[in-house]
């Protein structure tokens, strides 16, 4: 999930976003075997008061790389597998599970715990290659403001978005480069099916669709209704971004709104879900199983909401009040089998990036 950027001074929320990009393994030295390492994306976050916990219970130290979003963490990690940058991949999503476990990144281990997963969102149990950590709903975000502003009602669905009123409005993200754009891909699939995504996305180019990068772009130079939207002057009120978003725009606001000022089209929404594995050629194992059995920890589970802005996969996982007041999950959001996803993906995004981009 793409929320850190929120967080710019989230130095004082006590986040641990330790940044050590392009450290090679021996970087570890001798105490490598007291150091696990974890590889994500650069959303990654914790409280460094929970971390301090598993230091200290489990004895190793935990030294975090940070690589860009999702979709490009899960390549590398495939690239350096056999030689990896750490223990532990966290970060690979229902989007993208099937290209890391089709390419072996991943080596089997159950966590301790693992039984008290919800059982919607566990995968692969046969194998026990990912364990689940947490899940949030990809959606269209709207700017409440400019909406008012030109007494316009906001779009609720995937079929408003292509229509006349919401001409130019919208800007999303490349399906082939960011996560979030696959996911919305993924959910004009399942909602529309096999050839009618194709139709519906000719109808939204015809209406205007910006296609930028990534997640970054989109929300905080793009979009009309982030912090960093109006900062940039983005004149685009629709974002492909997060039901988790608007809870971001309060908390970390200061001083804080009474409401979001963004709101989020809850029939645009696919349901994200994010794994972690033990890497097939980790060097420390048994620091790296230590830390996929903290992942579903409840004290770790209660402490992502508000980091970041996931929700737990665990049983009675607690939610702060504020995050779901502000970014309640979606109802029903569009979902696809992980099987069907691993059958088409790398097919869509490719008929995707030509009928869209040329």
């Amino acid at each position: 999930m793409h929320i850190k950027t929120f967080a710019v001074a989230a130095v004082g929320l006590g986040l641990v976003t330790l940044s050590a990009c392009g450290s090679s393994p021996s970087d570890k030295g001798s105490a490598g075997a007291k150091t696990v390492t974890l590889v994500s994306h650069n959303s990654w976050a914790a409280s460094k008061s929970v971390i301090a916990d598993f230091e200290k219970s489990s004895g190793y130290k935990v030294k975090v790389l940070e690589d860009g979003d999702a979709g490009q963490a899960v390549n590398k990690a495939i690239l350096t597998k056999d030689n990896p940058q750490g223990d532990v991949f966290f970060g690979v999503d229902n989007t993208l599970l099937s290209r890391a476990l089709d390419n072996g990144l991943f080596q089997p281990y159950e966590p301790k715990g693992a039984d008290l997963v919800l059982p919607q969102y566990r995968v692969d149990e046969a194998k026990h290659r990912v364990t689940p950590i947490d899940t949030g709903d990809i959606c269209v975000n709207y700017d409440k403001k400019y909406f008012a502003d030109h007494k316009l009602t906001p779009p609720a669905s995937f079929d408003d978005l292509i229509k006349p009123e919401y001409r130019n409005l919208l800007v999303t993200e490349n399906a082939a480069t960011s996560s979030p754009g696959l996911g919305f891909l993924l959910g004009t699939a399942a909602k529309y099916g096999d050839q009618g995504w194709q139709d519906y996305w000719k109808k939204l180019k015809a209406n205007g669709v910006k296609v930028v990068d990534g997640w970054e772009q989109a929300y905080n130079q793009e979009f009309s209704g982030s912090a960093g939207g109006r900062k940039a002057k983005g004149d685009r009120p629709l974002v492909v971004s997060y039901a988790s978003s608007p809870p971001a725009e309060v908390i970390y606001a200061d001083p804080r709104p009474k409401t979001a000022p963004t709101g989020v089209a809850q029939g645009t929404c696919f349901r994200q879900v994010e794994y972690a594995g033990l890497l097939s050629n980790a060097r420390n194992t048994e620091g790296g199983k230590a830390f996929l059995d903290f992942l579903i920890t409840k004290k770790f589970q209660d402490d992502m909401p508000l980091n970041m802005f996931v929700y737990p996969v665990r049983e009675g996982a607690q939610v702060p009040a504020e995050f779901a007041e502000y970014g309640p999950q979606a109802k029903n959001p569009e979902t696809l089998a992980p099987d069907r996803i691993a059958a088409n993906r790398d097919q869509w995004v490719k008929s995707w990036t030509s009928l869209v981009l040329r």
